[in-house]
């Protein structure tokens, strides 16, 4: 078997100025810290990050708690590592709206399922998808997320907004569970984003919080496919709140 184990600093060693990455989770939750950190020292600047929303800022609110440092896409921003990113909401964390008002940062919106259904026909290589979400609005004549001319279809009497897939040059996804071939569950909130983006990006990097031997759960407890991933790093702790 393939020994797709690496540190951190290992897994995130491609990862130069200007690509574009995609980041699982929904306000942090299910967003790999252990990568973002490796990042953060890499030092690489002016990403296009794809993601659900901005991550969470240090002291932000996190149920009952508040976080304690920058997490997710937070960490990021925090650092000043990202020009654009695309997302489906970007209300709560200060940090990107404050990037966005000194005009550091831009950031396109896309509706929430539009933009998963993006990430999972480029993973499973699918043509586009065809949604009505945005006819009728700027979505329609508007260029899209990538600067693409956005087309309207008719079928049966129907109009669709046509939507491209959308890919990147990493994927950085959080399980809850994998094996070491790779193979992963995601439990609960921490699905968002990171099922339908294994696959979507030329690399896949998988940060869980447990890690076990080929064959030593049931096999029908995975989600996700160890194919579609490429490196997988050990250390992801449990939220830190």
């Amino acid at each position: 078997m393939i020994d797709k184990i690496l540190t951190p600093d290992e897994a995130v060693a491609g990862v130069e100025d200007g690509m574009t990455i995609m980041v699982g989770g929904f306000l942090a939750t299910g967003s790999p810290q252990i990568l973002m950190e490796a990042l953060v020292r890499k030092g690489v600047k002016h990403l296009t990050v794809i993601g659900n929303d901005g991550g969470l800022d240090a002291g932000q609110p996190a149920g009952d708690f508040a976080a304690k440092t920058a997490r997710g896409i937070g960490l990021l921003l925090e650092n000043h590592m990202v020009d654009h990113i695309i997302a489906s909401h970007v209300g709560v964390n200060p940090k990107l709206n404050e990037q966005f008002a000194d005009g550091s940062l831009r950031y396109t919106l896309v509706p929430q399922g539009t933009l998963a259904e993006k990430c999972r026909a480029a993973a499973y290589g699918l043509g586009g998808v065809l949604t009505p979400v945005g006819l009728g609005t700027p979505m329609e004549t508007d260029k899209d997320e990538l600067g693409r001319d956005k087309i309207v279809m008719e079928i049966d009497g129907k109009k669709w907004l046509y939507e491209r897939p959308i890919t990147a040059d990493y994927a950085f996804i959080r399980p809850s569970l994998a094996d070491k071939y790779g193979n992963y569950m995601c439990s609960k909130t921490t699905r968002n984003f990171n099922i339908v983006m294994a696959g979507a990006a030329k690399k896949t990097i998988i940060a869980p919080e447990r890690l076990v031997e080929v064959g030593e759960t049931d096999p029908d407890l995975w989600q996700v496919a160890g194919g579609l991933v490429d490196v997988i790093v050990e250390g992801e702790k449990r939220w830190q709140i």
